[in-house]
């Protein structure tokens, strides 16, 4: 299974905030939309960083509430980690490890197609392994 087919079964929109919006309205945006990050993008749309739930918690922790009225730039992930339409569960179990994320942005080009989580590779992966499973039972019963 590939991020194209992921996305396709679990839908492409993408959840985004600007970058100058508080961590309060970041938090809420989280809540509204029943995810755990969102994407970062600056003027044209192009992403610029992810900001997660645990963006917020860490800011929470180091400076109370107060750290509600901050940009979001001021705690957001930069790094952003992207993989093609066409990288299977595989690849992006690999770079979500190695990279030590758990969202990563499909990008073509110039263009974000989608986010998918730790949670949605994981699911599909888990699936995958059951029907091999399933295949290979059927398989040996059948000899």
């Amino acid at each position: 299974m590939t991020a194209a087919r992921i996305l396709d079964d679990k839908g492409a929109t993408v959840f985004t905030i600007r970058p100058t919006q508080s961590l309060q309205d970041a938090a809420a945006a989280l809540t509204q939309y029943k995810v755990g990050a969102v994407i970062v993008t600056g003027a044209d749309q192009e992403p610029v960083g992810v900001f997660s739930e645990r963006d917020l918690a860490r800011s929470i922790a180091q400076s109370g509430a107060s750290a509600l009225i901050e940009p979001v730039s001021s705690v957001m992930s930069t790094g952003l980690i992207t993989a093609s339409p066409s990288d299977d569960i595989d690849t992006l179990l690999s770079l979500m490890t190695d990279k030590r994320v758990r969202h990563i942005i499909i990008m073509q080009g110039p263009d974000m197609l989608g986010v998918v989580s730790i949670g949605d590779v994981v699911k599909r992966k888990i699936a995958q392994t059951e029907a091999e499973a399933e295949s290979l039972k059927a398989y040996i019963e059948g000899a």
